[in-house]
């Protein structure tokens, strides 16, 4: 067969992922904190965006109004990406382009139910207090950063450290123990088995053994143990209560976890109220002695919108304004610095600057739209949760959401990701309102969702009686009779998953508790 040459066309569809559309989906599933390190980045990066900053802009506001037209193209027209849907977009021909989406949302708000019935800051010296420059104390609109006047918290291992080089004096022991300090994780348990230790090292076992002997005794006391056991052991040897019965009391922690009191009393040769005092001297313990140091400051939720009811009993939706970078394009100042742009490599970069410009813009509108459509699409279908609790709610999945709203699914799943919703209720993710389904046990009426059916386990538990603590089979024939069709066996993973014990274990608990009371 003769090889031969040949010119070919072919048609074909294909989806092209443009520069455009990746930064919209990117930044469709960012958080609220990671949005703001986001559009701070790009305002670093292009000198034609600035952050809207009504207080900065004053009583020259007229100018400043001037300045901030519509971003248009090289060419004079829009943007360069063709024309944009009125009811896709924000109206861009104001004289001015920002992204406030909550602003317009909140006057043109709509009843989701119209018929329906929530360190170093100082003024003096060259020290570590010295001011490297006046804009790490005040930013650029003269405000005072408060952050920089907060002591740095000292991190465990720099606290073990400094007390390892007063316990050791031994230059070798000094190099060992600096070892040991840095195999300790932030829980204060030092990870690593010290035979591998010696051998990497060159040094004896006896050597380490002996080094690690001296830091177990620092500060606080538990850290350098390699398991829980050591650990309990070492603080109470450091408050001198470390006896035999306790001692066969910590050997056999598992006891304690499977709560076989009857089993710990036998072991250690003690009556009830010895073996109650020295579990609680075991629970006043810290299992995790290095988490008093260098803890990272918990980060409160902050909601992306709001659910409020209306004196008609409707649900007003809509998006918290504070979370919303607000972002201008500087239209005048891209006037002004085209003009003395001689070089096509210069005009080439600023037309990129106002195009990328004006994408944000844009997308961080389209995130905006799409974020309050999909939270008022599920306020619409957790009507129930909302007026009435967790026991009311449906299940619900992306899918349902994303037909209502004519939207994918992967959209969706992009926009409830990291989303919270703050309500009369409480404020929860996105996520937590798409539950599966439990069916009916008689085969009709609705499903139940598995929230809710997790939630009336735990009621079942919480308000069974000592003398009849409840077996997973006893909960199934509960829920059967309230019309809940479930298997033991999910009754068990529920009841895992909120760490609930056994009954067996929830019976010794009570036994316990009702003998220490008598």
């Amino acid at each position: 067969m003769a090889l031969t040459s040949r010119l070919e066309l072919r048609q074909g569809q294909g989806l092209v992922m443009t520069p455009q559309l990746q930064q919209a989906i990117k930044l469709l599933q960012l958080s609220n904190l990671e949005l703001t390190a986001y559009v701070e980045g790009e305002l670093e990066r292009n000198p034609l965006l600035e952050e809207d900053d009504p207080e900065r802009d004053g009583g020259d506001s007229e100018s400043n109004e001037a300045d901030r037209e519509p971003a248009k193209g090289a060419d004079g027209d829009g943007a360069g990406d063709g024309t944009v849907a009125d009811d896709e977009w924000l109206d861009l021909s104001k004289n001015r382009v920002e992204n406030d989406p909550g602003s317009a949302y909140d006057t043109e708000a709509e009843n989701v139910f119209p018929e329906s019935g929530e360190p170093q800051a100082g003024p003096l010296g060259d020290g570590p207090w010295n001011v490297s420059s006046s804009r790490s104390i005040s930013g650029e609109r003269g405000e005072s950063n408060l952050e920089a006047y907060v002591a740095e918290e000292i991190s465990l291992h720099d606290h073990l450290t400094e007390q390892a080089h007063l316990a050791l004096e031994d230059p070798v022991q000094r190099l060992v123990g600096h070892h040991l300090t840095d195999m300790v994780d932030e829980d204060g348990y030092m990870r690593g088995d010290l035979q591998a230790i010696a051998e990497r090292l060159g040094a004896p076992l006896e050597l380490v053994q002996e080094t690690l002997a001296v830091l177990q005794g620092l500060e606080p006391a538990g850290v350098f143990a390699r398991d829980l056991a050591e650990c309990l052991t070492i603080q109470l040897k450091d408050r001198n209560r470390f006896d035999p019965a306790i001692e066969t009391l910590i050997n056999n922690l598992h006891l304690i976890a499977a709560h076989d009191f009857s089993g710990l009393k036998r072991a250690c040769g003690t009556d009830d109220e010895d073996l109650a005092d020295m579990i609680a001297e075991i629970k006043s313990l810290n299992p995790k002695p290095g988490l008093t140091f260098g803890r990272t400051a918990v980060q409160a939720v902050v909601p992306d919108v709001f659910v409020r009811q209306r004196p008609d009993g409707a649900w007003h939706v809509e998006l918290n304004n504070d979370t919303l970078p607000k972002v201008l394009v500087n239209q005048g100042y891209y006037a002004t610095v085209r003009k003395t742009a001689t070089s096509d490599e210069d005009k080439t970069y600023l037309s990129d600057c106002l195009q990328t410009a004006n994408w944000l813009v844009k997308s961080l509108d389209q995130r905006a739209r799409t974020i309050l459509k999909v939270a008022k699409e599920i306020v619409r279908q957790q009507d129930g949760f909302l007026t009435s609790g967790v026991q009311y709610l449906r299940p619900l999945n992306l899918k349902t959401v994303a037909d209502a709203i004519s939207m994918h699914e992967s959209t969706v799943s992009r926009v409830t990701s990291n989303k919270y919703m703050a309500t009369s209720r409480g404020i929860f993710e996105l996520k937590y309102f798409f539950t599966s389904a439990i069916a009916s046990s008689s085969g009709i009426g609705e499903a139940h969702s598995s929230e809710s059916v997790r939630h009336r386990i735990k009621q079942l538990i919480d308000n069974e009686a000592p003398a009849k603590v409840l077996s997973d089979d006893k909960i199934v024939d509960l829920l059967q009779a309230e019309g809940i069709d479930i298997a033991r066996r999910t009754v068990a993973k529920y009841r895992e998953s909120m760490r609930i014990p056994s009954s067996v274990q929830r019976r010794r608990v009570k036994k316990m508790a009702a003998s220490s009371q008598t």
